[in-house]
């Protein structure tokens, strides 16, 4: 499986969203740097955690228009996968290639800890390696976290199926409607998520909650 992690300025979960990757798939992924604007020809793209541009504006809102970008939508649109998680999640939302918005907790404080998901759909190319209703554990580290859409959208979303998390067992951290940790774009080849699961991979990180996700694309795109 052929990946690419495109940095930004202000990415730093980028190292583990490589060593994640490279563990699971044997394969290390292509980093790119956000100016680029032609990506490799890849099987999967990631947009790392971290503050783009320092959070300035909105979190994601000017990385979203890096040069980048127009190509990560255009491979998106022809159906390569593209995982976005904390930061990335936002910049998804900001370009326009998931719904909804990530707003500040609703505690207006950063929140650094241990959660628990609950896979709502476990039939997508990022979840099949666990079940519907399975529980796990993972981090959390945001301050911008809190996802916001219109009741026609959240309507759109659960009726399709395309709430891939959620914050389980009362740990929601930051106010997210529904409990909502991911989403899917419609075509289901796009995933944003809040949570780290690239820091729950091996047994040093203290388990493996978080490599069913890598899992799951490896063998999708192996099949």
């Amino acid at each position: 499986m052929r990946s690419a992690v495109v940095l930004f300025p202000g990415s730093n979960r980028d190292h583990d969203m490589v060593k994640a990757l490279a563990s699971v798939t044997g394969h290390t992924p292509t980093v790119v740097w956000h100016q680029d604007s032609t990506l490799p020809d890849v099987d999967l793209i990631v947009l790392p955690g971290g503050f783009s541009y320092g959070d300035y504006l909105r979190c994601g809102a000017i990385a979203a228009r890096s040069p980048a970008m127009l190509d990560v939508a255009k491979k998106a649109a022809a159906g390569v996968r593209v995982l976005g998680v904390c930061n990335g999640f936002q910049i998804l939302t900001e370009a326009g290639l998931l719904p909804g918005a990530l707003m500040r907790n609703a505690h207006l404080r950063f929140v650094c800890k241990e959660v628990k998901l609950e896979v709502a759909n476990a039939d997508t190319d990022f979840t099949r390696a666990y079940s519907k209703g399975q529980v796990v554990r993972c981090p959390v580290a945001h301050h911008d976290g809190n996802y916001f859409a219109d009741a026609e959208t959240l309507a759109r979303l659960e009726g399709d199926g395309r709430v891939a998390f959620r914050y389980a067992e009362g740990t929601n951290p930051n106010g997210s409607v529904n409990d909502i940790a991911g989403i899917l774009n419609d075509a289901g080849n796009v995933l944003g998520m809040m949570p780290h699961p690239e820091n729950l991979i091996e047994a040093l990180h203290g388990g493996l909650d978080g490599r069913g996700l890598f899992e799951s694309v490896a063998k999708t795109l192996a099949a």
